[in-house]
């Protein structure tokens, strides 16, 4: 047996909870009593080690419950042109970065924003070509939803002109009818995963840099919505015990036969690793212009956006996970695809309650108010990335203009009943959780604006953002009783910041750094190590 004792001059078990100065005692990396530092040291013994850990306030560690840890890994070998400003801008960051990082094997990463560049700018296959000649260069748009590949990627993917374009996805050509280079939505996504594939082969390395990374922002358990390979490489971690962060690790759709034939079902696994949910997809996104609203972009009268999947299909796929003891989580980012990812819901809800699971709608951005109460009436988690409101301020205004659709609306939903849990998307997004809370509690970016936040009434507490990155986030998901809270029997993950959220400026949320972070007892993380 192995038993410590932590203390901590305030404390909050959760959210909401009343700060006290007290005592955590751990024992085999749970929760065995809190309280006074006498009560604690009774139960954990008299010998056992104390440490006084620092920062302003102690909380429960937090759980981003939207993450892609497999682009994560590679993102941190990556260019990254997210921030340029244009073309010219964009490819002389590529060309410096590949000076510094010569080689023969495959680019990826890139998050180019063609949205911040001069008006019909954007990347083409002959631009990657003349930055990187024969290597195969594959760069995500920064939303994640389309992909340009340089010709010899095309080449080595056997894409070429007779390459059918998938339902749902796009294969773009220039004025001449030649391949741009630039996939969208479903064609991204097979090109993607199959670059993916063969750089993730071993990814155990990989990850536990990214674990560290976690650590460092105070994230003690995550839901990964990346594939199979990521799966294996932290079932690999857990074997080795070097894993140290709670994952709930999703089911790409294209894995969900063999996660049938596996008998996997959601909720199933160890302290470690617990099956969760299959992904679907309803829509694109909103910077590449491809996620479905009921009515067309501004200054674009032709453009709805993508329908991915349809309703009925959609019905019919979430009917065979759920009947298979699979929850699903549907990705679906405008007003029409989340009205189609309800309806799904709606018709295979009988099948939902017989089999115990509750499904999600990841990201949940843009919802018509008719489609608000229908959240809690269909027991349906708004699985939401509040960053994203800011991140997309003012493009989504641009795109979106006025319109009666409520948007990024986590306050609306929260007060009409439904379940609204929090996280990044990272790497489309910071991972950094205290981000988040900025996010959702200013309606603003970092840098102040809007000045009095886009669209302020939907602005939450900090008490209530924080109980969506820790204990409702937990609830939500079936794992309340093993994290989110800290109460005796649960496992001992908690963080300390330098700074209490609960006291600070509500601009200054975002500066606030963690100082150490806990994982089954074990200091994992220390601020004044960097």
């Amino acid at each position: 047996m192995t038993a410590k004792v932590f203390v901590h001059p305030r404390i909050l078990t959760s959210a909401h909870a009343t700060p006290f100065s007290g005592a955590i005692a751990v024992v085999d990396g749970d929760i065995a009593a809190i309280g006074s530092l006498e009560e604690c040291r009774e139960i954990a013994g008299m010998d056992a080690p104390v440490t006084e850990l620092g920062g302003a306030v102690l909380l429960p560690g937090f759980f981003d419950t939207h993450l892609h840890s497999g682009a994560m890994a590679l993102q941190f070998q990556s260019p990254d042109v997210s921030e340029a400003n244009s073309l010219a801008e964009a490819l002389a960051q590529l060309r410096a970065w590949n000076a510094e990082n010569p080689g023969t094997g495959w680019v990826v990463g890139g998050r180019w924003n063609a949205n911040r560049w001069l008006a019909g700018e954007t990347l083409h296959r002959r631009d990657l070509d003349d930055v990187f000649g024969d290597r195969p260069v594959a760069l995500n748009t920064v939303d994640g939803h389309s992909v340009c590949l340089n010709s010899s990627a095309l080449e080595q993917l056997g894409i070429d002109d007779n390459t059918e374009q998938l339902p749902g996805g796009v294969i773009e050509r220039d004025e001449s009818g030649q391949l741009t280079g630039v996939l969208r939505e479903n064609n991204s996504d097979v090109a993607r995963s199959r670059v993916t594939e063969l750089l993730l082969n071993d990814c155990a390395e990989l990850l536990d840099q990214v674990q560290q990374h976690l650590h460092r922002f105070g994230v003690t358990a995550i839901t990964d919505l990346d594939g199979e390979q990521v799966r294996d490489g932290y079932l690999k971690l857990a074997a080795e015990n070097r894993l140290r962060v709670r994952v709930r690790k999703g089911i790409p759709v294209t894995a969900l036969d063999r996660a049938i034939s596996e008998g996997r079902r959601t909720g199933d696994g160890d302290r470690w690793v617990v099956t969760g949910s299959v992904k679907f997809f309803s829509d694109g996104a909103l910077g590449s212009h491809t996620a479905l609203m009921h009515e067309p972009y501004e200054g674009d009268e032709c453009n709805c956006g993508v329908e991915v999947t349809s309703s009925t299909d959609l019905a019919s796929d979430v009917a065979r996970a759920n009947s298979n003891g699979i929850a699903v989580s549907t990705h679906a980012i405008g007003d029409r695809a989340n009205t189609n990812v309800l309806d799904a819901y709606e018709a295979t809800a009988e099948i939902t309650r017989q089999h115990g699971l509750r499904n999600s709608i990841e990201h949940a951005q843009h919802i018509i108010d008719s489609d608000i109460d229908r959240f809690k009436q269909l027991n349906v988690i708004a699985s939401m990335q509040p960053i994203h409101c800011t991140g997309d301020y003012p493009l989504s205004v641009t795109l979106l203009g006025d319109r009666a659709t409520h948007h990024y609306p986590w306050h609306t939903l929260m007060e009409r009943g439904a379940l609204v849990t929090f996280g990044s998307d990272a790497p489309i997004e910071p991972v950094a959780p205290l981000y988040g809370i900025h996010a959702a509690v200013t309606r603003q970016r970092r840098d102040g604006e809007p000045p009095e936040g886009r669209e302020p009434q939907e602005r939450i507490s900090v008490a209530d953002a924080v109980d969506s990155y820790t204990g409702r986030a937990a609830d939500a998901f079936g794992l309340g009783d093993r994290f989110g809270t800290l109460e005796a029997g649960k496992y001992a993950d908690f963080v300390t910041l330098d700074a209490d959220p609960f006291t600070c400026s509500p601009g200054d949320l975002w500066r606030i750094r963690v100082q150490q972070t806990v994982v089954d007892g074990e200091v994992v993380y220390q601020l004044n190590e960097e």
